[in-house]
């Protein structure tokens, strides 16, 4: 595989947290301008956004999370020379299921779709690593 093409899907999930940052941002200063949350009540980090801008942050914050470990893998990956059709359709699938993760999380926040959403990204992502370890290990 192409390194473009291994990296395609992390520069979609570095998009998507950058947007989600950006939409947090906008969203919180917008609620500062129109006097809905004060400096003083969100200084020390609490919780006093309107629901909305919370869960936006959230679904920002989500994405610092468990996409780590994709990130981490994807290096590994190319090092080791094992991204290969597999780890790219997985990565997809990965990526597919944080895009629906936070669709679900910034709109209707219904917990059990966003819950499935979540745990279909950590099962691939935990079966991209069992099989890239796999694969390097049974190198030595």
């Amino acid at each position: 595989m192409s390194i473009q093409v291994v990296l395609l899907p992390v520069f979609v999930l570095i998009a998507l947290t950058f947007g989600l940052f950006f939409w947090m941002g906008s969203r919180r200063i917008a609620s500062i301008r129109r006097g809905e949350t004060r400096i003083k009540d969100i200084a020390l980090g609490q919780q006093n956004w309107p629901p909305h801008a919370t869960q936006i942050a959230n679904a920002f914050h989500n994405q610092l999370e468990l996409p780590v470990l994709y990130y981490v893998v994807t290096i590994f990956a190319l090092l080791t020379r094992n991204a290969d059709y597999m780890f790219v359709l997985m990565a997809w699938v990965f990526v597919a299921s944080r895009l629906v993760h936070a669709y679900i999380f910034v709109t209707s926040n219904h917990v059990p779709n966003r819950f499935t959403a979540y745990v279909v990204g950590a099962v691939i992502l935990l079966l991209i690593w069992v099989i890239l370890a796999a694969r390097v290990l049974s190198v030595l």
